[in-house]
């Protein structure tokens, strides 16, 4: 079995979630407020947000958002198609939502200040991370090490950490391919659905498919 020279840090991640000031009552005030905001409201209702609504009919809280509050079915669902995996930065992600939102007020104007049944009110997760005391320099400790992590531990290393890395890859794949060689599993891993998957299946998804391949 291969074996890295350097192992894969386990981290513990854990969440503060702070409420802004910001809100929009409308969906002109929505793309006014995308806008401006801070990228860690916008990192907050979108990739964070897969950690809380994979029973919900979109993972994304603008989405939600705009079906439940504006009744605007056609925008929601372009609003959910925004791959998060698709972005390595928050910047490119700002501009596909506002894009998105000030596109469909152009079609619709009389729609863009239509009062929503309830505001929208932005908020910001701070995330506070330390080093767990597990390594891995195999598969099958990394495997061993991913069944112990916390759901919001799983979340830093597969889905948030495409924007630490500003690559469209996760912890797990960048340590396999750079560190013990594997491209074709670290591509096969990055594969995975994070949309559609809660993350217990998704955990359940990463040890599987890396002790298929330690037991080749």
């Amino acid at each position: 079995m291969r074996q890295a020279k350097n192992p894969f840090q386990f981290i513990a991640a854990s969440y503060l979630i702070k409420i802004g000031r910001e809100r929009a009552h409308t969906l002109a005030e929505l793309a006014t407020c995308l806008k401006e905001v801070p990228d860690g409201s916008i990192f907050y209702h979108t990739f964070q947000s897969l950690e809380e609504h994979h029973y919900t009919a979109f993972s994304s809280e603008f989405a939600q958002w705009v079906m439940a509050a504006c009744n605007q079915t056609a925008l929601a669902e372009r609003l959910a198609a925004i791959d998060v995996a698709d972005f390595v930065s928050i910047d490119g992600l700002r501009t596909a939502l506002v894009t998105a939102i000030e596109e469909h007020n152009a079609r619709h104007p009389n729609w863009q200040n239509n009062v929503a049944f309830e505001p929208f009110y932005f908020c910001e997760g701070v995330e506070f991370t330390l080093p767990l005391g597990m390594r891995a320099t195999t598969l099958t400790e990394l495997a061993d090490g991913i069944c112990k992590l916390s759901l919001q531990s799983l979340h830093h290393h597969f889905i948030s950490s495409r924007l630490r890395l500003h690559l469209k890859t996760n912890d797990f794949s960048h340590w396999i391919e750079n560190e013990l060689d594997l491209p074709e599993l670290a591509a096969t891993l990055n594969r995975l659905d994070f949309h559609t998957s809660t993350l217990d299946g998704l955990r359940d998804d990463i040890e599987t498919t890396i002790r298929g391949w330690a037991a080749r």
